[in-house]
C-alpha cells in the first residue's frame, strides 16, 4: 500500500483535515494528578515503555497516510482525541512516520477524570495559529457535583494564507446508557454554538470547521441541534451506512467521528479553500482482517488484552480545494 502512496505526486491545490480518536495515548509514567493507573508498567495491561513506542509508530504511520491516496501528501491539520499530555503529543511527533514533517500542536490540559484531551496537530508550512482557547463544558452530576469532562479546543490560523477556525471536540461516552447521558452531549452541542455565534459576532462571514468524537452519530438529536441552530453541512451523514462508521459496539457501525464545516466553504472563489470531498480513512492496515471481527478496528486493548493495534476508531478526513 505504501509503496503505491509514495508514487502520488503532491497535490499543492489540495489540504487535508483529519480527526483521529487515539484510544487511550497515555504516557507510561504516573502522574499523580490524573487517573493512568491502568496504563503503567506494573499494571494489569502492563502499558510499558515497548508498547507505547510500538503504538507510537504505528499511530504515526496511520495519521501520516491520511487523505495521502488523493493528496499525494500528510494531512495539513489533525485533530486527536484520548491524549493523556503533551510530551505524549511530542513523542508522537517525533515517532518513525511523523519526525520528518514539521509538525506543531496545540494542547490544553483539561479536567476530564480520565486525564484525556482533545488537542491538534498542524503542518507548519501549511498552517499557522493566530489563536487557540479551550472551552469548559460544565456538567453536574446528580447529587450536584462538578461532572468533568473534555474542554473543547478552538484554534484559529491560516491554512495556505487564508484564515479558518477548527474547533476540536470530544463529546461525553454513552457509557451509562446513550439516553441517560444525552443531555451532557447536548451541553457541549451548545457551547460549540456558543463559540461559533462569537466567532460569527468577531468576524465577517468566518470559515469554521468542527471537528470531534461527538459519541453521537450524524442523525442524532444533539449533531442535528447543531447543524440546524449553525447552518453547518455534514458530509459525515451519507457516510455512515448498516457496513460502515468509525467505531462498532454490539457487532453495529457508529460514526461517532465527524468533521463539518460552514457552507461558505462551497463558494467557489479563485484563490479561497472549497469543499472537495470527506471520507473515512479505513484502509486495510487499521483494521481486523479475520475471525469473527473482522473488518473492525484494529484496537490497542479489548479489555485489559493487548492486541498491539492502532485504535478503536477510524480517522475521518475532509479535503478542501483551493
Amino acid at each position: 500500500m505504501t509503496g503505491d502512496l509514495e508514487a502520488i505526486p503532491v497535490r499543492d491545490d489540495l489540504q487535508t483535515i483529519a480527526f483521529y480518536n487515539l484510544e487511550n495515548l497515555f504516557d507510561f509514567e504516573d502522574d499523580p494528578n490524573t487517573h493512568d493507573n491502568d496504563f503503567l508498567p506494573r499494571s494489569e495491561k502492563k502499558w510499558t515503555p515497548k508498547r507505547y513506542k510500538n503504538k507510537l509508530r504505528k499511530l504515526g504511520f496511520a495519521i501520516s497516510n491520511i487523505g495521502k491516496k488523493e493528496t499525494g501528501k500528510h494531512p495539513a491539520i489533525v485533530g486527536l482525541a484520548e491524549v493523556e499530555n503533551a510530551k505524549a503529543i511530542e513523542d508522537l511527533i517525533a515517532s518513525k512516520h511523523l519526525e520528518a514533517i514539521n509538525y506543531g500542536y496545540v494542547h490544553y490540559d483539561s479536567l476530564d477524570e480520565r486525564g484525556i484531551d482533545v488537542a491538534l496537530l498542524y503542518d507548519s508550512d501549511a498552517f499557522e495559529v493566530e489563536h487557540s482557547e479551550s472551552f469548559r463544558v460544565h456538567l453536574t452530576r446528580d447529587d450536584g457535583e462538578t461532572d468533568y469532562t473534555r474542554d473543547i479546543l478552538l484554534v484559529s490560523g491560516l491554512l495556505d494564507g487564508e484564515q479558518i477556525h477548527v474547533i476540536a471536540n470530544h463529546w461525553s461516552s454513552r457509557r451509562e446508557g446513550a439516553k441517560e447521558t444525552e443531555h451532557k452531549r447536548f451541553a457541549a452541542a451548545d457551547k460549540v454554538i456558543e463559540i461559533i455565534n462569537d466567532l460569527n459576532i468577531k468576524y465577517s462571514n468566518p470559515k469554521i470547521v468542527v471537528i470531534g468524537d461527538f459519541n453521537d452519530d450524524p442523525a442524532s438529536t444533539s449533531i442535528k441541534r447543531m447543524v440546524d441552530s449553525l447552518g453547518l453541512f455534514n458530509p459525515m451523514e451519507v457516510l455512515h451506512t448498516y457496513s460502515r462508521g468509525t467505531t462498532t459496539y454490539n457487532y453495529q457501525w457508529n460514526l461517532f467521528d465527524q468533521i463539518l464545516f460552514s457552507t461558505n466553504f462551497f463558494e467557489a472563489t479563485p484563490d479561497t479553500l472549497s469543499f472537495d470531498k470527506a471520507n473515512i480513512f479505513d484502509d486495510d492496515f487499521l483494521k481486523l482482517l479475520k475471525g469473527r471481527y473482522k473488518g473492525k478496528p484494529f484496537r490497542t486493548y479489548v479489555g485489559p488484552k493487548y492486541k498491539g493495534g492502532y485504535s478503536d476508531h477510524f480517522p475521518v478526513y475532509t479535503i478542501f480545494k483551493k
